[in-house]
């Protein structure tokens, strides 16, 4: 949707008085004048002087690229040739790993639709997903694949890493190395326009199970040319990649935005500090993106840090996942006084951006989650009443850009109550927007509980709890930890004479959802 608050703006603020939406103070982004490009030839085209796309950290294993390129190609033209269209379904079921993007990029240059899932994930939330999403394919590794035939999916997989005991299987149909092969033939390419559905990312959106977030490539397009212009510095960039591809926010950065601009990605297939602080001395990396509480081990062993690792070559931190409060950014800055320090916030939804501070005096606005991104609008809406607000009154944030996504998969029920009819997103986030126009997140709508950046849905794990045979009853909230931000509380009553203890309905939890730090403080 065209901007409509083209006069009466405030230029401070971006507040336009007769629409009371917010408008962007950023440079707006251009979309491409082909309508009918997908991301991956998107990306492909950019210039740039970059050479290296990939390394792995573990084993230092390099892709060009043009070996980036060249794998892409020869994987779309396989998976073509076994039968995957535009509109199917992929599934990806990996831990962070140089093909990943390799794999993403493939399915969506096809119109194929890729749809990942968090490896530490058990096979009952897993065939979840399949169930919902129906893939026709699977992407794993050996030591995943249990996860996937103990779901009893039944689903074809193609195996990222060679492995000879497991290929053998009936259900593994080949391998990515196979894939990357120069092809024998080549693919009949179906057109793909920017509307066309390229990811299916599952998130508990702004409230309530987990669901399908539905994807464009011009969703991602806008995404990626708004990391282009934050990270458009004429300079070398080297990134260590440690949040998770599979979430919105490794996939936005690492598996598409930042090769458009060239960037070098270095890429660690699980996070521990001292192997991505060991990663940063070897490689000379310039920039990390990261989730508050590796921020706060950095600053908490920073003299430890500083006098065991070279970290000279740090530029720039960027943080994501909640508001940094003055302490940590003040923190930050005093330790390590040659990096700056920047801070974005995103929801799948949007296709990972939203705000974001671009400068160090930016980020000094304490508490601050930024300046509107290129070419978004806000409004900050009373909960109550429906009416737009001005500046500095606190109201629901709702967004409205190119990088909105299309609903959820299959759920108008879920799609409508979140999007509405003039394409704006209800972000269930409690804000205000100053007089210079920055966000300040006051708490959620919903009642999500936020750990570590990743969202929990209290509803799901009070569904789950009261499957137990010896519980009557449970309600789950967010606790306060300062590490992990919150992390789920459940009070649980015992059905009559039953002896549940807490250690047991922790390992009843532990069994059916991957590993979140759950405390069952109460049981009545």
């Amino acid at each position: 949707m065209a901007h409509d608050c083209s006069f009466e703006i405030d230029p401070r603020s971006g507040f336009c008085r007769s629409n009371s939406i917010f408008c962007s103070k950023r440079k707006p982004i251009a979309l491409p004048h082909n309508y009918c490009i997908d991301i991956t030839t998107f990306i492909s085209s950019q210039a740039h002087r970059g050479k290296t796309a990939f390394i792995d950290a573990t084993t230092g294993l390099h892709l060009t690229f043009i070996d980036l390129w060249k794998s892409v190609d020869s994987v779309a033209t396989s998976l073509f040739e076994i039968g995957v269209r535009k509109g199917h379904v992929i599934l990806l079921l990996s831990p962070n790993s140089i093909f990943f993007p390799v794999v993403c990029l493939s399915v969506m240059s096809l119109g194929a639709i890729i749809t990942t899932t968090n490896p530490l994930n058990t096979p009952r939330e897993i065939a979840k997903q399949i169930a919902d999403s129906k893939p026709l394919f699977a992407f794993t590794t050996p030591q995943l694949v249990p996860k996937l035939t103990e779901s009893n999916s039944n689903l074809p997989i193609i195996l990222i890493d060679d492995h000879d005991s497991i290929k053998a299987q009936s259900i593994i149909v080949t391998t990515l190395s196979e894939m990357m092969k120069e092809p024998s033939g080549s693919r009949v390419r179906e057109r793909v326009n920017m509307d066309d559905t390229a990811t299916l990312l599952y998130s508990s959106g702004t409230t309530g199970a987990s669901k399908g977030v539905v994807s464009s490539h011009r969703n991602l397009i806008a995404m990626v040319q708004t990391i282009i212009g934050r990270f458009n510095e004429d300079r070398e960039h080297k990134f260590i990649c440690t949040v998770p591809m599979f979430h919105i926010y490794g996939l936005a950065l690492f598996a598409t935005g930042l090769l458009a601009s060239g960037s070098t990605i270095i890429v660690l297939s699980k996070f521990e500090i001292h192997e991505m602080l060991s990663t940063i001395e070897r490689y000379r990396a310039t920039d990390l993106h990261l989730v508050p509480p590796i921020l706060v081990a950095l600053i908490n062993g920073a003299d430890q840090i500083r006098s065991k690792y070279d970290l000279s070559s740090l530029q720039t931190v960027v943080s994501g996942g909640a508001p940094l409060s003055k302490e940590v950014i003040e923190g930050f800055m005093e330790k390590y006084q040659t990096v700056r320090i920047l801070q974005g916030y995103g929801l799948t939804e949007s296709t990972g951006v939203g705000a974001s501070t671009d400068t160090l005096e930016e980020s000094r606005r304490y508490g601050t989650a930024g300046l509107l991104t290129s070419s978004m609008e806000a409004k900050i809406v009373d909960p109550e009443s429906g009416k737009a607000l001005p500046v500095n009154q606190t109201g629901e944030l709702w967004l409205r850009g190119p990088s909105i996504m299309k609903g959820y998969f299959l759920n108008t029920e879920a799609t409508s109550t979140t999007l509405d009819s003039e394409g704006w997103l209800r972000t269930g986030d409690l804000c205000y927007i100053d007089d210079d126009g920055f966000i300040f997140v006051v708490d959620r709508l919903k009642e999500l509980i936020k750990y570590k950046g990743y969202q929990v849905p209290p509803a799901e794990l009070e569904a789950l709890l009261l499957t137990h045979e010896e519980i009557s009853d449970a309600a789950v909230i967010p606790f306060p930890d300062k590490e992990a931000g919150q992390f789920p509380m459940a009070y649980v009553v015992r059905k009559a004479g039953s002896n549940l203890s807490e250690s047991a309905v922790m390992d009843f939890v532990a069994r059916q959802v991957y590993q979140i730090k759950y405390q069952i403080l109460r049981i009545i």
